[in-house]
């Protein structure tokens, strides 16, 4: 994934941000709507593509569009780097390949714990039946 091609590719949207801000928050648009177009991405491979619509696919519109949100902070300016950062985060993790799980074996002391257990527990219940006269 080429970082700087990708970071090119991206529009962005300012909006009013929602909830409590007071008069402020009528008057400035410091929400930020990132939104990246997967398909149409020259940064990314093929392979990298189809990666991404698998691993990713829930965050996809049906047009293969990222569309990240960020109102964290009052300031656009910072909003904006946080929606770059968010953009960053989830490419490289929907990009990852996880390592392959490697079988060990059981060892034996967990066997022989296991094993006296189940004794110890045989001789609880033995003990709980009535004599036999």
């Amino acid at each position: 994934m080429e970082k700087d091609v990708v970071l090119t590719e991206v529009s962005f949207k300012a909006v009013r941000s929602s909830g409590a801000g007071g008069q402020n928050v009528n008057k400035v648009a410091s929400k930020v709507v990132l939104s990246f177009d997967l398909n149409q991405s020259k940064g990314l491979t093929d392979e990298e593509k189809v990666r991404l619509q698998h691993k990713i696919a829930t965050k996809l519109t049906q047009d293969s569009l990222l569309i990240i949100t960020s109102e964290e902070e009052r300031s656009q300016f910072k909003n904006r780097a946080i929606a770059i950062n968010k953009l960053i985060k989830c490419l490289d993790d929907g990009l990852k390949i996880p390592k392959a799980r490697q079988k060990t074996k059981v060892p034996r002391s967990v066997n022989e714990k296991r094993l006296q257990a189940k004794k110890v527990m045989s001789v609880v219940k033995q003990n709980r039946k009535t004599p036999n006269l």
